[in-house]
């Protein structure tokens, strides 16, 4: 996929991805995801306002992940194949319009509709990944992938705190609107800063290009074993992002949308490990950094347990979570880029299905579970997910030791 003429002689001329670049990278990545999270900590007002139960309330957040999984297996593989920039304006201009609809949504189909879209297009955030890890040299992949990462990261968390500012001082639709507003305002950015794309089609067009996806995974054993891990690491996340409210907004808590959102500034020390541990994975460090990560995530869930008689205790597990999941998922793109630079669209779109799916089934299992047996059952479920993933590693660790680690 060669760059243009100019843009070519641009980064000869500078060795390397200009700081403001990557920056500019990570900004509109972190708002672009933000649109996935933005409902966790507004679900109970969701439920109110259109009459869904505490119980179903919790398909927004899986029909949004739906919308995901669908735009990585159609959508990202596209960036393989025609201009990047003109792909990200597009998938922009139309998510500004499915946050007006959710933002305006009438009935409850039409919520759900619109979360789907969403999702759909939030897909933006792998193709700018997949963007800036083929701008970058192979001595500072990592470090760029890692950088981009915390931007997401960074847009994951600040999510949740900002819609329960906006939730607090407008309604749940304001944070829809708002959003909708600063999107349309980085496209204009995007449309200066974005390099195009010569494209030469080498991949049999679109089909051929979608087919590949799976027969890519199911030939590198370190790209199922990574998504397998996505899978399960972000199960146990989205289990405790999205159940964590339900407790909290209810009695003795009945914390405002505001201090919910709060919580998720506990876990920037994600934000802050993904740069490092995309280092690590440039150093050939990457298997034994997932380990522990993995290890700690797990140890995370003995802490977040406490949530009913010890708000520190789940602190400490809010800020482990987030750093040992953040930790593997920058590893874990850092290597499956390393492997195939030239299909790193498809890769990255692929290994997104894994983590899509993985959300989906901790989101809609989280409700569903408390509001069956409360949160002790929501813990030992992130538990599980957590275990299952370090079991994976372990049993795969001697199978991947030829592979780059």
């Amino acid at each position: 996929m060669p760059l243009e003429k100019g843009e070519r002689t641009f980064l000869e001329r500078e060795g390397r991805l200009p700081k403001t670049t990557i920056l500019i990278f990570a900004v509109a990545a972190g708002l672009s995801v933000a649109n996935i999270y933005y409902a966790q900590p507004l679900l109970d007002a969701m439920a109110q306002e259109f009459g869904i139960s505490p119980a179903a309330i919790g398909l927004v957040v899986t029909l949004t992940q739906v919308g995901y999984g669908l735009g990585l297996i159609f959508i990202v593989p596209l960036g393989d194949l025609v201009d990047r920039r003109r792909l990200i304006l597009c998938q922009g201009l139309l998510s500004v319009l499915a946050l007006v609809a959710v933002a305006t949504a009438s009935t409850g189909a039409i919520l759900f509709a619109g979360m789907a879209a969403v999702g759909l297009l939030a897909v933006v955030v792998q193709v700018l990944v997949a963007f800036a890890a083929t701008l970058a040299t192979p001595t500072e992949r990592g470090r760029v992938v890692g950088t981009v990462t915390s931007g997401i990261v960074i847009g994951i968390l600040a999510a949740r705190f900002a819609a329960g500012i906006l939730a607090d001082l407008g309604g749940w639709r304001a944070v829809y609107l708002v959003s909708a507003g600063l999107s349309l305002a980085l496209l204009g950015l995007l449309v200066r800063v974005l390099p195009r794309q010569r494209i030469s089609v080498s991949t049999g067009g679109y089909a051929a290009a979608l087919r590949s996806v799976p027969i890519l995974f199911l030939s590198e054993p370190v790209l199922l074993v990574r998504g397998v891990l996505a899978l399960l690491i972000f199960a146990s996340f989205s289990t405790f992002w999205t159940a964590m409210v339900l407790p909290l907004s209810v009695p003795p808590f009945s914390y405002s949308h505001t201090w919910i959102g709060l919580f998720g500034l506990v876990g920037l020390a994600g934000a802050m490990a993904a740069t490092g541990a995309g280092r690590l994975a440039d150093r050939g460090h990457g298997q034994w950094a997932t380990g522990a990560s993995l290890m700690l995530l797990l140890g995370s869930w003995a802490l977040i347990a406490l949530l009913p008689i010890s708000i520190p205790a789940l602190l400490l597990g809010v800020l482990l979570l987030d750093l040992a999941v953040q930790a593997v998922h920058v590893t874990n793109q850092s290597l499956i880029i390393a492997l195939r630079p030239e299909a790193s669209s498809r890769l990255i779109g692929g290994y997104m299905v894994f983590y899509s799916v993985g959300s989906a089934i901790g989101a809609f299992a989280a409700t569903s579970i408390y509001a069956q047996a409360g949160w002790f059952s929501v813990s030992v479920l992130g538990a599980m997910f957590s275990a299952a993933a370090l079991l994976v590693w372990v049993c795969t660790l001697r199978s991947v030791q030829t592979c780059r680690t």
